[in-house]
């Protein structure tokens, strides 16, 4: 009798097991400081699905810095839809033929749906007295921010910099190029991405500040309290987008093009935008936004269009082999 339990129990855990498994199975490869985000979207996005279409999505995650991540797409990584922090990032794909070249106009807002800011996270009492960009290049300054070659965090950081720079009484490329070269040498090192750029500042205890998405404040509050840090609002700031798309190859190869495409417009949806703002990030739904204001304090912001003329020209001026990255960092 023993032995017969023991085999209808195990009959009974394989059937149950059976029943549980998804219908359909997503990846979504993301940049890396999206996991809280996901992390409360998928719940709701499975939920919603199955209640309209009754089937069951089981949602995979990887996170990474952004630039590592779209070159393992490029791989062979079998990402569904990719969710960036950097619209060339996504262009990257495109040029590789895994995204659609019109990519932006498949989802409203530019393929974003949400915002956020470049803030400066600073010790409690903010003892350096770090108050707006040109504090970052002072003498004994040390500052904490993830590669500007490899994450679209580090890139941002660096492109709010040098767009101070350049509105400043006199300002040229060359300033902006000079002041870059004083920040960057008081950067000890370059994190491999946003969540690693704030283990370093708040966990290893280095540096003086640390330049991240105004999101992420919020989750450094979660795990560490609000108590240890201070957030500052630079004079003016990127606004960053945050694109979506989908791998055109893999979900044809999988069959998975309807929920992928479900999956990144419920984005769109108030229940999508109500995550955005619960998680920090500005949602593009007018209402939703005056509904969590208090999140939001008004900040002076441009866009990567407004001053460089767009991402991918950006890009090729400050991040490629030989741009101004590269000429600051091999004379520091």
């Amino acid at each position: 009798m023993p032995r017969i339990r023991k085999s209808l129990t195990a009959l009974f855990l394989s059937l149950l097991a059976s029943a549980t498994l998804a219908d359909v199975t997503l990846l979504n490869v993301s940049y890396d400081v999206a996991r809280d985000v996901y992390k409360d979207y998928n719940p709701m996005f499975q939920k919603h699905w199955k209640q309209k279409a009754g089937e069951s999505v089981e949602v995979k995650q990887s996170h990474a810095g952004s630039t590592k991540q779209v070159r393992a797409v490029a791989d062979g990584l079998e990402a569904d839809v990719v969710t960036m922090n950097q619209s060339n990032d996504i262009e990257f794909l495109a040029d590789k033929g895994l995204v659609v070249k019109d990519w932006a106009k498949k989802f409203a807002n530019n393929a974003s749906p949400y915002t956020s800011t470049m803030v400066f996270i600073v010790r409690k009492g903010n003892p350096k007295a770090i108050k707006d960009w040109n504090d970052l290049a002072g003498t004994g300054m040390q500052v904490i921010m993830p590669h500007p070659k490899n994450t679209g965090n580090g890139r941002n950081t660096y492109l709010s910099a040098w767009a101070w720079a350049l509105k400043q009484p006199a300002g040229s490329d060359k300033s902006a190029q000079e002041f870059l070269a004083k920040v960057l040498k008081n950067a000890p090192l370059f994190a491999a991405g946003g969540r690693d750029a704030t283990t370093t500042f708040m966990q290893r205890k280095m540096g003086d500040v640390l330049i991240t998405f105004e999101s992420e404040a919020e989750m450094i509050a979660k795990e560490f309290g609000k108590g240890d840090f201070e957030v500052v609002y630079p004079s003016l700031t990127m606004q960053t987008e945050f694109p979506v798309a989908i791998v055109e190859k893999v979900v044809d190869k999988k069959g998975t093009r309807k929920q992928a495409q479900a999956y990144l417009e419920y984005l769109w949806s108030k229940e999508g935008q109500e995550n955005a703002a619960q998680n920090y990030l500005r949602p593009r739904d007018a209402e939703i936004l005056k509904k969590y204001a208090h999140f939001f304090p008004p900040v002076k912001t441009f866009t990567v269009d407004e001053v460089f003329g767009g991402a991918n020209k950006a890009f090729a001026a400050h991040f490629k082999d030989g741009g101004s990255f590269d000429q600051i960092y091999q004379s520091k």
